[in-house]
């Protein structure tokens, strides 16, 4: 059999998503320390906040398949039981080199989530070409952590990083994984109402090819500020500035896909709903608006839809002609 042929070009859109559909989705005592997006249950039956978060991961399924993106599903292991796994963007990432990467998490019940069965359902359902695994996982016995694509958030094409610094998001990981994968990092520390760090970037912000949302309300300091900014106006991305309502409700928490009939823009019913017609005509501008009600699991989870989505960028293998 020949060797995979496959290109190691950077495009800043997947058209390619895992979602892990979640077998015991609940409140996670042992994230709640550093996400202030995660609200404690108040549901009268315990199971509710399950069957819940099942109707809206279908909902954003059967939406992003409508749309025409390419959604691969695998279904979530009972034991242990894992509250966020819903979440895989945390725990991986994909690159378009064949890279697979895997990162070192906060949460001692959120590790059980990085399963080689999903990995290898990815790459044979979707005929992806793995090259290079790089795994980072190691430094969750120092206590440092970098927590995937919720850490990071990448302009792919032009290799940068952004990263808001966080008991999740290490600087030392960061630089690691910047060596590692040739990217040029712009940190920053963000915080929310109340002045606690926000526990991920990609609440903070999002890139998308033409685009970036960002509250820049969040970002500390007038200095850390205007490197981001300048930044994202250097790459030529129209930017849409958030206020710390907005991304309390989500806002920031979106991904642009590369949908068989053009790109699309996932986010929730909630962040869609926050958005000021200015701000959602730029986004319109770029790609075709993909709403879906997430409620449950953004307040129990404390995360949004892109937090949902793990993008795989990897080269899909070669059909080989039929004899």
């Amino acid at each position: 059999m020949a060797a995979p042929v496959y290109s190691d070009r950077e495009r800043q859109t997947a058209a390619t998503v895992l979602m892990v559909r979640p077998a015991s989705f609940g409140f996670n005592p042992q994230t709640a320390a550093s996400n202030a997006f995660q609200q404690p249950e108040t549901l009268s039956v315990p199971q509710e906040a399950q069957s819940l978060a099942l109707l809206e991961f279908d909902g954003l399924a059967k939406a992003l398949q409508q749309a025409g993106v390419e959604v691969l599903i695998a279904p979530d292991s009972a034991d242990p039981a894992k509250p966020d796994a819903i979440f895989p963007n945390n725990w991986m990432s994909s690159h378009a080199d064949g890279t697979v990467a895997l990162y070192p998490m906060l949460a001692a019940n959120r590790r059980a989530e990085r399963r080689p069965e999903i990995l290898e359902q990815v790459v044979r359902e979707g005929r992806f070409h793995v090259s290079r695994t790089v795994d980072l996982t190691h430094r969750e016995s120092e206590g440092k952590f970098l927590e995937g694509t919720g850490s990071l958030v990448l302009d792919r094409p032009n290799r940068i990083a952004y990263a808001s610094l966080s008991p999740r998001t290490d600087l030392d990981v960061l630089g690691q994984f910047a060596q590692l994968m040739q990217y040029e990092l712009v940190t920053f520390e963000s915080a929310a109402a109340g002045a606690q760090l926000v526990y991920h970037t990609n609440v903070v912000m999002s890139i998308g090819t033409r685009f970036a949302v960002l509250c820049g309300e969040a970002i500390q300091g007038p200095a850390q500020r205007a490197a981001v900014f300048n930044k994202l106006h250097a790459a030529g991305r129209d930017i849409v500035d958030l206020r710390l309502q907005q991304m309390q409700e989500f806002a920031a928490n979106i991904l642009e896909l590369a949908a068989a009939r053009g790109p699309v823009i996932a986010l929730s019913t909630t962040a869609w709903r926050s958005l000021e017609p200015a701000q959602r005509r730029v986004l319109e501008s770029h790609a075709a608006i993909l709403p879906a009600a997430i409620p449950t699991i953004e307040r129990i989870g404390g995360g949004g839809v892109r937090c949902m989505l793990a993008e795989i960028h990897l080269p899909k293998r070669r059909r080989q002609p039929a004899a």
